[in-house]
């Protein structure tokens, strides 16, 4: 599972589609883009609750996954704890490879 969404991220960063980041993913979710977050395991509870916080003001969906931000990195190019999908395909794709 892991593999397949680290490659899949790594295809979205391509296209544009993600924002990387607690400030550019709390933007995208104000104007609407963020379909999905995804957060590493290994963010601090403080980012966590204030990011948690955010998206159920925007009603945005959120996995916590069990990648670190250091694999995040290596397949986005950025080390980040948070990534928001802005695409519905991507975002239900990552879903789909989340539950599985």
């Amino acid at each position: 599972m892991n593999e397949k969404l680290l490659s899949l991220m790594g295809i979205a960063r391509k296209a544009g589609r993600l924002s990387l980041g607690y400030d550019p993913a709390e933007e995208a979710m104000r104007k609407g883009k963020s379909k999905l977050l995804l957060i590493a395991k290994d963010v601090s509870e403080r980012t966590l609750k204030s990011i948690t916080a955010a998206a159920q003001q925007t009603g945005t969906r959120m996995i916590l996954t069990d990648i670190t931000m250091d694999a995040f990195g290596a397949a986005v190019g950025k080390r980040s704890g948070i990534v928001s999908v802005n695409d519905r395909g991507f975002a239900e794709k990552m879903e789909t490879l989340c539950s599985e």
